[in-house]
């Protein structure tokens, strides 16, 4: 395709001479701030399907947020070709994740809004709240006409649908969904297995024999080894229902038989506690582990002379580094008091909301959402996620996209956030299989949950639910002091013990800052979505 000229970044006033114009009806959604918009996007030649976009010469302004380490957007071959393929120049505004989070809000509440947001960066209760008040356009009632690729995911997906719905039906953030299966079991335990060999010991297959072989971690290699290291309580939650058969996650709130439980509160989660303090008393654990940072962490993967016996978290490669990386190897979920191995979920969700939105000063919210649309093709997502073809992915001979290999030193990550923008994008497991195949990394993480983790799982995920403006008051302030009395309180334990004597006051401190009022909101909320998906 030839490269069209440069668009003049110029707008198109309302007026009477509109060819076609079509009232996006926000007053009549009833939100306050809401003023009727007309859509002028037939004045620059709308087209019925496909590409390009438009006919005629549109300008849209962008805002969101950016990788710190992403080039200007409009640099990128990628973005060049969306414009090329769509007619629409975009000015693009998005700026380094931690920039866009200290001025979004002011942005947004100005009145000097872009015509969308690109990586939005926006929180649940931020949504609610913009949409609530108009600044977002509810899109619902466009999607089938504008956007008929994402149109007809959700009529396949309806859990996707259920998952940018917000609780008054609206739908004003487009998603962006990558479903490799990966992000459920977000650490794993990896054990040092030269040692092992060293001292005549096989992988642990139990809690025992996984004790047995830090305690002789700890003896035979002397002063300064860490025979377990984490970076907070939440990377344990297998081990601690190892220890106590309760299932458990970072959030301490797991779904199962559709009923939401609160874990943190559970007798076995004590016991694992108590246990864990033993463990801690006998040198076992990394004394940092309830306080380090990533940085510090990997630092002690690579440190000489070897220290780290095992750890917990997302892969070896990355904590040890590559040359050491064979030395580790992955330990299977270990069975609990009763004999049944669990495999904790964690909430973490492939279905992740607020990719884009279109503003309510956008007089060309039908082109936008176009432009939108022509993302959700599972090659073009492939591309938004990953990079484009011929710089980081090819087409091999079985017609599936895969990742060229990167050169110079440089990693995938380093490499994806340079070509790659992210953005709206559908990449189902589905896609997976006819059209892009994972990375090799991901693609060796899938072979190890498959055959560790998922035939062991434990619980549901808590689903990708928006909640209300009125939920999330009634418990945003309690849900905070919830997990910081947790925290505080197992680091405590943990360290210096004291969880039997004070077990039943902190049950009592639970229920007074309002355990009940944060499980009612989020079962709501829960069977909300269950019925909607």
């Amino acid at each position: 395709m030839s490269t069209p000229t440069r668009l003049t970044r110029r707008r198109f006033a309302l007026g009477a001479t509109a060819l076609s114009v079509t009232a996006l009806g926000l007053a009549a959604c009833g939100r306050p701030s809401a003023a009727e918009t007309e859509d002028l996007s037939a004045e620059v030649g709308l087209t019925e399907s496909g590409l390009p976009v438009v006919t005629e010469e549109l300008s849209l302004t962008f805002g969101g947020a950016k990788s710190a380490l992403a080039p200007d957007y409009e640099t990128m071959q990628l973005v060049q070709t969306w414009q090329e393929d769509s007619g629409i120049e975009v000015v693009w505004n998005n700026e380094p994740d931690e920039v866009w989070a200290e001025k979004k809000n002011l942005l947004l509440a100005s009145g000097e809004l872009p015509d969308a947001l690109f990586n939005t960066g926006l929180s649940d209760a931020e949504v609610a709240k913009y949409g609530d008040n108009g600044t977002l356009l509810a899109l619902e009632e466009m999607i089938p006409e504008h956007a008929p690729t994402l149109h007809g995911i959700l009529e396949q997906r309806p859990d996707i649908r259920s998952a940018i719905t917000a609780s008054d039906g609206h739908i004003y953030t487009l998603p962006s969904v990558e479903e490799l299966g990966l992000v459920e079991f977000p650490t794993m335990l990896f054990i040092n297995t030269v040692w092992l060999d060293e001292l005549g010991m096989g992988v642990p297959s139990t809690v025992e024999e996984y004790h047995e072989a830090l305690l002789a971690f700890k003896e035979s290699k002397g002063s300064g080894v860490l025979p377990l290291s984490f970076i907070g309580a939440g990377a344990i939650a297998d081990l601690i229902a190892a220890i106590g058969g309760q299932a458990d996650n970072p959030d301490h709130r797991i779904v199962q038989d559709g009923k939401v439980i609160y874990t943190a509160n559970k007798d076995g989660y004590r016991d694992a506690i108590a246990t864990l303090h033993t463990w801690y008393t006998e040198g076992l654990i990394d004394q940092e582990s309830f306080a380090q940072d990533y940085v510090k962490f990997i630092a002690k993967g690579t440190a000489e002379p070897q220290v780290l016996g095992s750890f917990y978290f997302w892969e070896i490669s990355e904590v040890v580094g590559p040359e050491r990386a064979d030395e580790y190897g992955i330990v299977p979920i270990f069975p609990g008091p009763d004999g049944v191995q669990r495999a904790c979920v964690a909430n973490n969700q492939e279905i992740s909301r607020g990719a884009f939105a279109i503003s309510r000063t956008n007089q060309y919210a039908a082109a936008t959402l176009r432009w939108a649309d022509m993302l959700f093709d599972p090659v073009m997502s492939a591309q938004a996620n990953w990079g484009p073809l011929g710089v980081s992915q090819e087409m091999n001979a079985d017609g599936m996209l895969e990742q060229i290999p990167v050169t110079g030193g440089e990693t995938e990550q380093e490499r994806r956030v340079k070509v790659a923008p992210g953005g709206p994008k559908i990449i189902t497991a589905e896609d997976f299989r006819t059209v892009v195949l994972p990375e090799p990394r991901a693609a060796e993480r899938q072979a190890q949950i498959k055959e560790h983790y998922e035939p062991h799982r434990a619980n549901e995920k808590y689903p990708p639910v928006m909640l209300s403006v009125e939920e999330l008051n009634r418990i945003s302030t309690v849900e905070t002091d919830l997990q910081t009395l947790v925290d505080e309180k197992v680091s405590t334990w943990i360290v210096k013990g004291g969880i039997e004597d004070e077990w039943d006051g902190y049950v009592a401190q639970l229920d007074s800052i309002g355990l009940s009022e944060v499980l009612e909101v989020y079962q709501t909320a829960y069977d909300r979505f269950a019925e909607n998906a």
